[in-house]
């Protein structure tokens, strides 16, 4: 015969069942709360509170805590209640007065705030400055650069350039086109020391050169499949043949687009007659200082940060293996960069 109290019923709305289900399994949920959720979802099945300490290897008194918890107080039951302590030593007014002092004033003889200079400033420990800049989001030994176009045509460019990518012409191919010039043969003066577990790879801040090579680069923005050519010079007349290279590859029947930066080389006559002859071609220019718009400055950037950056060779024809590897990799399965915003929001930012 069972005796003792009878439990309140615990009966759960639909939106309680949702909020308990995201606290239960979703990873930003603390552990203790996520099993308190967990405890409710189980009770509000039906079952006895013995069963569910087995099942979630609780004790029967937590259960009953959490459940009794839940009952009286809903979902905030299941929060903890503020704990008695010291109070506070820091007032709104002096976080005020030091969020105020790093945005609008800087230390006698330094650019930017420390920890230290600050704390002595105002007169509370460092510490506590880390704290309130962090809670703030204040970062003063932090720095960014930027750099604004001040190509009058920038809207235009952008909307022009932005447009191919978004919505590329029909029985076209559309080119991405640039030149990474002087990439260079470097090795250490001393052999890499490779990694080991519990030690990075390691090697010597100084390097020794052993010549440079240009790699021209034609990425397909459609299919990310690039041509390539290898010249030791930039100019004009190796970008003609780089031109010349891309008429051969791509089939008649196709009119060519091509994503260009401004650089000199791309403009002088001997390119500009180049391009006259040849009608199919269709040239567009990226605005000054825009060219982070062109993808192919996103493929160089996975050829230094993949091959180059770490790599060591002691000669032009080693480098240059080393990229045609990466080339290689990359045509074997490319994967086409995705342009996701529109025009409109890149000429805004």
């Amino acid at each position: 015969m069972r005796t003792g109290r009878p439990k309140a019923a615990l009966i759960l709305t639909n939106e309680e069942r949702e909020r308990l289900d995201s606290l239960a399994h979703r990873s930003r949920s603390s552990p203790a709360l996520a099993r308190r959720a967990r405890i409710i979802l189980a009770c509000g099945e039906g079952s006895d509170g013995k069963v569910v300490a087995r099942r979630l290897h609780v004790t029967p008194a937590t259960v009953s805590k959490w459940r009794g918890r839940f009952v009286r107080d809903r979902l905030d039951g299941l929060y903890d209640e503020p704990r008695p302590g010291a109070a506070r030593k820091i007032t709104d007014a002096m976080i005020e007065h030091v969020i105020v002092r790093t945005l609008e004033t800087k230390p006698r003889g330094a650019t930017h705030w420390t920890t230290r200079a600050m704390a002595k400033a105002v007169g509370l420990n460092r510490m506590a400055i880390s704290r309130i800049w962090r809670v703030f989001g204040l970062q003063p030994h932090r720095s960014e650069t930027f750099k604004l176009s001040n190509d009058p045509l920038l809207v235009d460019k952008v909307r022009d350039i932005v447009g191919l990518y978004l919505n590329p012409p029909e029985h076209a191919a559309v080119f991405c086109v640039d030149e990474k010039p002087q990439i260079q043969a470097l090795d250490r003066t001393q052999p890499i020391l490779p990694m080991r577990p519990g030690q990075v790879e390691r090697r010597t801040h100084d390097y020794d050169r052993y010549g440079t090579t240009t790699l021209f680069a034609a990425l397909n923005a459609k299919t990310s499949e690039v041509i390539t050519q290898f010249h030791q010079r930039h100019r004009a007349a190796q970008f003609r043949e780089f031109l010349d290279l891309i008429d051969s590859r791509v089939p008649a029947s196709l009119d060519v687009h091509i994503i260009m930066d401004n650089y000199g080389t791309h403009k002088t006559p001997l390119i500009r007659n180049w391009f006259a002859k040849r009608p199919r071609f269709h040239v567009h220019f990226t605005p000054t200082y825009g060219s982070w718009l062109n993808l192919v400055e996103r493929w160089f950037g996975e050829l230094a940060n993949r091959q180059l950056r770490r790599g060591a060779y002691r000669s032009v024809p080693q480098l240059k293996a080393a990229i045609q590897e990466f080339i290689d990799a990359h045509q074997a399965d490319p994967k086409p960069f995705v342009w996701t915003t529109t025009a409109d929001s890149n000429s805004q930012d």
